[in-house]
This record gives C-alpha cells, structure tokens and sequence, in this order.
C-alpha cells in the first residue's frame, strides 16, 4: 500500500512524529500530503530551539494552537542578557539582527491563536512587558505562563497577570532580574489561586544606569541623616 493511500486520520497520526522540517519536506511530495501538512490538527503544539526557528515556513499558526515553547538555551543568550546601557557595538548589533523576531512572533500568535493555553519562554531576552500584555488580554484561556531569564520582565507583567490573567493557574519568572519581591506579593495577594514561582527572581540585581544608582545611594543616605 501506498502511503498516500491511508485515511486522512492515519495520515495525521504519522505526521504527528515527525519534526517541523520532515513535516514540510514529505509535504513537498504530493497534494495530498500538503493538504495533511496544512491540517490545522497537526498543529496544537510547536516547540522552537532558537528565534531563528520562527522565520522559517515549517509549521503552521492558528486557532489550534494550545501550547508554544521557544527557549533558546545557546550561549549566545548571554548577550542579550546584557543590560542595553552596557552593551559595545558588536553586541548590540548582534542583538538587533533578532531584537524583534520573538516579539512579532508572539504578536502573530495574539492574533491567530487566541485558544493557546501553554505558553513557556526561556532565554528570550527582547521580550517585553507590553508583548506578554497584550498576549494575556488576547489569549483568555491561557493557563500556563512560564518566563525564564526573560530579563526585560518586570513588575509590569506582574500587573497585566492580575488584571487580565483570568483562566491562569501556573505562573512562572524564574532568573528574571527586573521583577521584584513586592510585585509577586502583589500577585500572591490577588490571585491566591495561582500557583507562583520566581527562582531568584527577587533577589538579583536589576537593572540601574550608574546615575540612577548613585541616586538612589544619595537619596538612602539622606534618609539615614534624617
């Protein structure tokens, strides 16, 4: 038997194994096969390995979509983990080749994919608040929110969970260094349900210009006189 000659159901079940690129590859094949590879049903679950991933035309986006995963685990992530104030040029122009690429990303997924529930980020450094904003207010049903060395997250996301993360039962910003004790407590308050988790979070540096931090140590110094 030919494998063209399966019903769309067995069809659908192979593909299921196989990775994006094999999927798009034996589309390639014949009209049948490409029809299995556009079949919304294949695609409920897509995990990416880089931000590099997400140019390529080897899955598809819509309103089957429940989980997404793109964490970027390559040592290159450490330079966007830099604070921007002190990147050098070459970092900076590294960073600018993908500044956006996660960000658009997740804005095609708000507009395409509104019953996501899963959502994991990891190592995605350009991320703001205002994208995980409008995400939470465009995906209603979304229950898992994990955000790890996200560094561009701050308290902000914290308050867009509480006003708009209706449906969330997890939430995680671990090594996320701009979010802050008092905004998790502010979460832990509001929304007692979720089940919170922030891995040193709270406790790194965040991010301060010099200047900023020379204030703050002149402003807690004129406090101690008083």
């Amino acid at each position: 038997m030919h494998i063209t000659q399966l019903n769309r159901e067995c069809l659908l079940h192979l593909f299921s194994y196989l990775d994006k690129n094999s999927r798009k590859s034996l589309a390639k094949t014949c009209h049948k096969l490409l029809e299995v590879f556009q079949d919304p049903l294949l695609w409920s679950l897509l995990n990416f390995h880089s931000p590099a991933e997400l140019k390529k035309d080897n899955f598809l986006l819509g309103p089957a979509l429940k989980y997404l995963s793109i964490c970027w685990y390559s040592e290159r992530v450490k330079v966007c983990n830099i604070e921007d104030w002190m990147k050098n040029n070459f970092q900076k122009d590294f960073c600018s080749r993908h500044e956006n690429t996660v960000s658009d990303f997740l804005l095609e997924v708000c507009n395409r994919c509104p019953n996501l529930l899963s959502l994991t980020l990891s190592g995605c450094g350009h991320v703001t608040d205002d994208c995980i904003l409008i995400l939470l207010k465009n995906c209603p049903n979304l229950m898992t929110l994990k955000l790890e060395n996200c560094v561009r997250i701050t308290d902000r996301t914290l308050e867009a969970v509480i006003l708009y993360g209706r449906s969330l039962h997890t939430l995680h910003v671990d090594f996320c260094r701009n979010v802050t004790q008092t905004g998790l407590e502010k979460v832990r308050e509001k929304c007692p349900l979720v089940m919170l988790r922030a891995e040193r979070s709270a406790s790194m540096i965040p991010d301060n210009k010099p200047e900023k931090k020379l204030m703050l140590e002149k402003a807690s110094r004129k406090f101690a006189q008083l």
